[in-house]
C-alpha cells in the first residue's frame, strides 16, 4: 500500500472509530496491508497500539460499547452482555445500585482479553459463565452506530453504513441471568425490585427461556419472585411442573441460612420477605 493520501483514507474507512481491531482482522481487509505496511502506518503513527497487534485510530476514544461490539465483530468472541448490564440498556438502570466503578456483565464461553481491561481502566468487566441450554434463545440484535457512537435497533438494510451489530440478551433472559447469581452476588431485595419494573415481559419468550433453561435453581427462584407480583404475563406461563419432565427437579434447595422453606418451590429463601406485596397496575402489551 503506498505512504499517499489515498492509504489514508483507506485506513480511515477500515477502521471504525471507538472499536480496537487486531492485526489479522486488518490484514484480511485489504490485500495491500501486509505486516510490513502495518509496521510503516505503526512508525508514521497512523495506527495506535493498545496492545500487541491490536490497534485503534489514533485518538479514537473507546468506550465498553464500541470494545465489545469488536470483541463480537472483529474478534468473533462469545462474550455478550447479559444480566444487570442488559438491563440497563433495556431501559432499568433505575433499579441498579450506584457504583462508583462501572461493571459490565458478559455472558459466554470465551475470557475477557486483557487488552480490553487495560484500555478501559475504569470499567470493571466480569465474565459470567452462559445458563445452561439457552443456547441463542432470548437474545436481541442492536446496532451500534461508530459515527453517532449509540446504541440503536437496526435500521432497514443500507441506511446507516455505520451501523454494527451489537448482541445482547433480552429482558427476559437477562432477569435469569441476574437471579442465577442470587443470594451470591445479587440479593434477594435487589432481584425482587428489579421484577417490580419489568410490568411488560413476554410470557412467549419467558416460556421458552424457561423449558430451555436447565438450571433447577433458576427456574424454583423465578416462579417464586414472578408469582409474589402476579403480572398478567406471569399467568400466561404453565405452572413450572408443566414445562417439561425436569419441572422442579428433586430435593430442597437452601438458599439462605436461618430462611424460610417455601414448601411449593422447595427453595429456603428469606422469612422477612414472605409480606406479599401490593398489587402492581400492569402495562402489558402483548
Amino acid at each position: 500500500m503506498p505512504l499517499d493520501a489515498e492509504r489514508r483514507l483507506r485506513l480511515f474507512d477500515l477502521l471504525p472509530e471507538g472499536m480496537p481491531v487486531s492485526k489479522s482482522w486488518l490484514m484480511r481487509q485489504d490485500p495491500d496491508l501486509d505486516r510490513h505496511a502495518i509496521d510503516n502506518l505503526l512508525k508514521s503513527r497512523q495506527l495506535e497500539p493498545i496492545a500487541q497487534a491490536v490497534y485503534t485510530r489514533p485518538g479514537s476514544r473507546v468506550n465498553w460499547e464500541s470494545a465489545v461490539t469488536s470483541l463480537q465483530n472483529v474478534f468473533r468472541l462469545d462474550l455478550v452482555p447479559g444480566g444487570l448490564t442488559a438491563l440497563e440498556q433495556h431501559g432499568f438502570a433505575h433499579y441498579l445500585p450506584i457504583s462508583r466503578r462501572r461493571r459490565v456483565h458478559l455472558y459466554g464461553k470465551d475470557t475477557i482479553p486483557k487488552w480490553l481491561v487495560k484500555s478501559l481502566p475504569d470499567i470493571e468487566f466480569m465474565r459470567h459463565t452462559p445458563l445452561p441450554g439457552l443456547g441463542a434463545t432470548g437474545l436481541v440484535n442492536l446496532e451500534y452506530d461508530t459515527l453517532e457512537r449509540t446504541l440503536s435497533k437496526p435500521e432497514a438494510p443500507g441506511q446507516r453504513k455505520r451501523a454494527w451489530p451489537f448482541t445482547l440478551s433480552s429482558s427476559e433472559r437477562a432477569y435469569l441471568e441476574v437471579i442465577q447469581d442470587v443470594p451470591g452476588m445479587i440479593s434477594f431485595e435487589h432481584a425482587d425490585q428489579l421484577l417490580q419494573g419489568m410490568t411488560t415481559l413476554s410470557p412467549r419468550v419467558m416460556e421458552r427461556l424457561l423449558v430451555k433453561c436447565k438450571h433447577v435453581k433458576v427456574r424454583r427462584l423465578f416462579y417464586w419472585m414472578a408469582e409474589r407480583r402476579p403480572y398478567p404475563w406471569f399467568k400466561k406461563l404453565p405452572p413450572v411442573g408443566m414445562l417439561d419432565e425436569l419441572g422442579l427437579g428433586s430435593g430442597n434447595r437452601m438458599l439462605v441460612k436461618g430462611g424460610k422453606l417455601d414448601t411449593k418451590y422447595m427453595i429456603t429463601v428469606p422469612e422477612d420477605m414472605w409480606t406479599l406485596p401490593a398489587p402492581t397496575t400492569d402495562k402489558s402489551d402483548f
